[in-house]
């Protein structure tokens, strides 16, 4: 059966679709079935992995609101081993579309627990906001990974989000679990990265990934070409670092 991870934070810019994508297409690259879901309305997951969000069709949107089903807005490999549901700006109407509907912190669980079983992961890229959608991926995950940025206001509201998290598990889903926090875009050439790095280690009680994913300009780059960075540019320091995430979420899979 699948494991679902919903990639969380409230703050934008964190680097939750580049390490959505990203480990996406690392874990495909290592011959697991994936399934990517972005239920962000900006729709940057869909594009990231070449799909032109513009000339969709159907997408996350209309399988929420009951246009269509999963199947019909399924984008099957779209890249070796890694299948997606595809997001756009239609999305941002799913908060008021969802007002009022019965047990609509479940209406994406519904549809991905009848299609879990076919594959290995399931990455739930969520929008920067604590909203409907955000709680819709935390009732469907097993658990959350959080980006964190290197920087000086790294820790604020990843309390709230923590919060949100317990919330959820308390109330909508009990075998939630935070699953860790990964440090994104750290730059080694400045005292910042590190102390945050450690700020976070001394404050948080949440578990670590080892990897952390430094700067880089491949991997701010390869977005615009519609490409993972592994296919990007499989040599760069980006490509391994998240190379290194899938195998760490590999190994915590396999130890459970």
């Amino acid at each position: 059966m699948g494991r679902i991870i919903a990639i969380a934070n409230q703050k934008g810019g964190v680097g939750k679709t580049t390490t959505s994508t990203n480990l996406s297409a690392c874990l495909a690259e290592m011959n697991k079935k994936v399934l990517l879901v972005d239920i962000d309305p900006q729709g940057n997951a869909t594009s990231g992995v070449g799909i032109d969000k513009s000339s969709l069709e159907k997408t996350v949107y209309d399988m929420i609101i009951g246009r269509c089903t999963l199947e019909e807005c399924l984008i099957e490999n779209a890249l070796e081993n890694l299948s997606v549901l595809p997001s756009n700006v239609n999305l941002s109407g799913a908060e008021i579309d969802l007002i009022g509907v019965e047990n609509r912190e479940y209406i994406l669980k519904g549809s991905i627990d009848r299609v879990k079983d076919n594959y290995d992961y399931i990455i739930i890229d969520c929008p920067p906001s604590l909203n409907m959608l955000t709680v819709n991926a935390m009732t469907t995950a097993n658990t959350v990974i959080v980006p964190i940025q290197c920087e000086y206001y790294a820790l604020e509201g990843l309390s709230q989000l923590i919060h949100t998290i317990n919330l959820v598990k308390e109330r909508l889903n009990p075998d939630l679990e935070m699953e860790g926090v990964v440090f994104t875009m750290y730059d080694a050439r400045t005292n910042l990265s590190l102390e945050v790095v450690e700020n976070v280690k001394n404050n948080l009680k949440q578990s670590i990934y080892k990897t952390i994913i430094p700067r880089n300009v491949r991997l701010a780059e390869a977005p615009s070409h519609g490409l993972p960075i592994n296919l990007y540019d499989s040599k760069s320091v980006g490509a391994e670092s998240y190379r290194l995430l899938a195998e760490e979420v590999i190994e915590r899979t396999e130890n459970e």
